[in-house]
């Protein structure tokens, strides 16, 4: 039920929230989502009767998978929605609305004079958005049986948006590819910050370098993203 419901409560309060912020434009809009996310925090951690405060909510059931093999069956339950979720964005972008989105992605203006309803849509990408977060929640909270305001720090949102850009903003297997990159990055900073004689910020300090360092670089040399580069570069081979 749990599962059920955090997509579903995260893609309602997503709307509420979409209305007013997504009148907002480019870094407009960011820095307003960064502010109502640093706004939940804070608020999460001030509702001690109802969330537990910084201390979180503890012993949260762990959908019955218990014993050795939890957490196996939390990694295939994770490749299974994560499958299901990047198959039915394949489909929604081959569909009309995707279509739709690709031309409102392209030039919002352009897409309005064609008719295309660009606040009706935003919005509900927004709230789809939402819920997948909501749902990756979830799936997160219940494998630790923990969860607090501490649990989503800052730097996790500048890895998600690292992600998406190094893969490839709008492409739904950029999302695949941005993850593997900076997740494989973000082991060997742990492992290179732990090392003997490191302080003990360095995997903190690493990580922030190695993300500027990152970002900088994709936008200087593939602005499009790993993805639609390798997509573009595929193209114009088969032309020669």
């Amino acid at each position: 039920v749990g599962l059920v419901i955090a997509p579903l409560l995260t893609a309602a309060i997503a709307t509420v929230v979409g209305l007013p912020l997504l009148r907002l434009r480019g870094h407009y809009l960011a820095f307003g989502t960064l502010a109502f996310q640093l706004i939940t925090l804070s608020v999460i951690g001030e509702a001690k009767d109802l969330t537990g405060g910084d201390t979180g909510l503890t012993n949260i059931p762990s959908l019955g998978f218990e014993g050795p093999f939890k957490s196996i069956a939390f990694a295939y339950l994770a490749w299974l929605l994560a499958g299901a979720t990047l198959l039915m964005n394949q489909r929604l972008v081959n569909s009309r609305p995707g279509r739709a989105l690709r031309a409102l992605a392209t030039s919002e203006a352009g897409a309005l004079s064609t008719g295309v309803a660009v606040g009706r849509y935003k919005l509900q990408v927004f709230a789809l958005s939402a819920a997948y977060a909501g749902l990756a929640g979830g799936v997160y909270a219940f494998y630790v049986s923990y969860i607090a305001p501490g649990s989503f720090p800052l730097v996790l949102s500048i890895q998600f948006l690292i992600m998406a850009t190094v893969g490839g903003l709008g492409s739904v297997w950029g999302s695949v590819a941005g993850a593997a990159i900076v997740f494989l990055v973000v082991q060997l900073l742990e492992a290179l910050g732990t090392l003997p004689g490191m302080p003990l910020r360095a995997p903190a300090v690493f990580s922030y370098t190695v993300y500027g360092a990152i970002l900088v670089g994709i936008m200087l040399g593939l602005p499009r993203g790993v993805v639609p580069s390798l997509d573009r570069f595929r193209a114009s081979r088969r032309r020669v």
